[in-house]
């Protein structure tokens, strides 16, 4: 086997450096993500602090593989977020923005890490205040976090793509909630934060994906999107969009030379990974930016938005589907939360009381009498790997 050929093998979680990465870039947005949270408070500016989460995590990240030979990236994967309310993702404002929090705001923060390409992204929601989230708040939270739940046990070997859609669907509407149109859970590789093999959130004739079977190996980012409202968000100012992705396969002979500056740029810092306006130089970005959008060289995360008074929940995690099963390594504990609604779905509660790892076939003879039968019950409730009560806390 030639040396390409074994990097080339080596690249998925069957290597234990490339599982020890991911888990190195889930253990630092993990703790940028405690971070960014801490800082939140009413009147903190929403630009002030993304830029905190993302130098957390370029911080954490550049003391890493120092000493290695080969030069090795690392950093952020996906700037730094906060999405406020009806607004449902990819608010990270220019600095000029004087937007701030407020006392009551639900936040969706989403933020992602990479050591060496290998990439953990993560979202939680928490609303603004001391104590117990209620009502409609609490409703729409737990729907996205049960969601995210149930969707953790049927991501795994076998399963279909299309199991997950049906049921995020059966799981919103229990909480008399809609799972937002328009999201994608994606499969993630090697620089790729959005790989070809996807799980659509909200099946419609104008949106459809190739039906795909999960396998051992493989790494996604489950990402969830609930709302109060109807489900279909709206773009209603292009100037808030800030974070684009070069689309590698794009080309183009700019005309301008704020755009062949700018684009130069992106080239040189941001060749792979989304990033921010922000990085950029930024009277000229302004104008060069929207070129480079214009031609395809440039993927824009819109900000979409649901109605006025709607709320919207965002729970997003990476999963390592590993031989003995799905390993869950971006989460944040929730708030307590108090619903209007329960889970009396008998399908929803069967898929929450699936294991999410893999029992070991084989294996030594059963143990006879009273202390076998109780160390038996001990393993078969660690498999279980279920939270007592899934609408108020993540795993």
């Amino acid at each position: 086997m030639s040396d390409d050929e074994r990097e080339e093998r080596e690249l998925d979680l069957s290597s234990p450096e490339v599982v020890t990465k991911y888990k190195s870039a889930a253990e630092i947005v993990n703790k940028a993500l405690q971070f960014v949270l801490s800082e939140c408070k009413p009147k903190a500016k929403i630009v002030d602090l993304c830029e905190k989460g993302d130098a957390f995590i370029r911080d954490q990240t550049g003391n890493m593989y120092k000493n290695v030979k080969k030069k090795i990236e690392r950093g952020v994967a996906f700037p730094t977020c906060i999405s406020v309310n009806n607004t449902v993702c990819h608010f990270s404002p220019l600095a000029s923005d004087e937007t701030v929090l407020e006392e009551g705001d639900m936040l969706k923060i989403d933020m992602g890490c990479h050591i060496d390409g290998f990439i953990a992204v993560v979202a939680h929601t928490h609303v603004l205040q001391e104590g117990l989230v209620s009502g409609r708040a609490s409703d729409v939270i737990a729907a996205a976090n049960t969601a995210a739940e149930v969707a953790l046990r049927l991501v795994r070997p076998g399963k279909k793509n299309k199991d997950v859609t049906e049921a995020i669907q059966k799981v919103a509407t229990a909480y008399d909630c809609k799972i937002v149109e328009g999201g994608l859970s994606h499969q993630m590789k090697q620089f790729v934060i959005d790989g070809n093999k996807v799980v659509l959130s909200v099946p419609g004739p104008e949106t459809r994906v190739d039906e795909a079977e999960f396998e051992e190996n493989e790494v996604y980012a489950i990402d969830i999107v609930t709302s109060t409202g109807e489900g279909k968000p709206k773009l209603l100012d292009e100037k808030q969009t800030t974070i684009y992705k070069r689309a590698v396969e794009k080309n183009y002979h700019l005309k301008m030379k704020a755009s062949r500056f700018i684009f130069s740029e992106i080239n040189q810092k941001f060749p792979i990974m989304p990033f921010t306006a922000r990085a950029l130089e930024e009277k000229r970005a302004r104008l060069g930016l929207v070129e480079c959008v214009n031609h395809d060289l440039l993927e824009p995360y819109p900000v979409l938005h649901e109605k006025s008074g709607d709320l919207v929940a965002h729970i997003k995690f990476t999963v390592l589907l590993m031989p003995n099963g799905s390993d869950r390594i971006t989460f944040h504990p929730l708030q307590e939360l108090q619903p209007t609604k329960a889970i009396d779905n008998p399908e929803i509660k069967a898929w929450l009381a699936l294991g999410t790892k893999t029992k070991k076939k084989g294996g030594g003879k059963k143990k006879k009498g009273k202390k076998g039968e109780k160390a038996a019950e001990s393993a078969d409730a660690e498999s279980m790997d279920v939270e007592p009560n899934v609408t108020t806390s993540e795993e």
